[in-house]
């Protein structure tokens, strides 16, 4: 049995292609709203051992340019990125998908079609 977890905002328009993308494929998934569940270290930390810090930390966005100079340059590694994102979920980039323990940042319909037919 598949285990699949959409993390993300429910507003973010990323975050919405690919809920429809998941219901269209007739995929069973469970959305956590990370701004409203909030996020546990140990969730951040499994992300980070898979993908990138500077993959997961969206540094186009709002929240980012939002920062104050001293803090972006503070985040210089995995363990700085942990506490920004938990102080800052907005900053994630999204969504992230966690297929059975394997993650994935960002959505494109040929990114998802390659995941699930793996």
């Amino acid at each position: 049995m598949t285990t699949i977890t959409l993390y993300g905002i429910p507003n973010c328009d990323t975050v919405k292609k690919a809920r429809t993308w998941l219901a269209a494929q007739q995929h069973d998934f469970t959305f956590h709203d990370f701004k409203k569940q909030g996020l546990e270290r140990a969730t951040v930390e499994a992300w980070l051992a898979q993908l990138p810090w500077d993959v997961l930390v969206n540094k186009k966005g709002t929240t980012w340019r939002a920062l104050s100079d001293e803090r972006k340059t503070a985040t210089v590694d995995a363990a700085s990125a942990v506490d920004l994102m938990l102080e800052n979920p907005s900053i994630i980039k999204r969504p992230v998908l966690d297929k059975d323990g394997q993650f994935s940042v960002a959505f494109s319909d040929a990114q998802y079609a390659a995941i699930f037919s793996a």
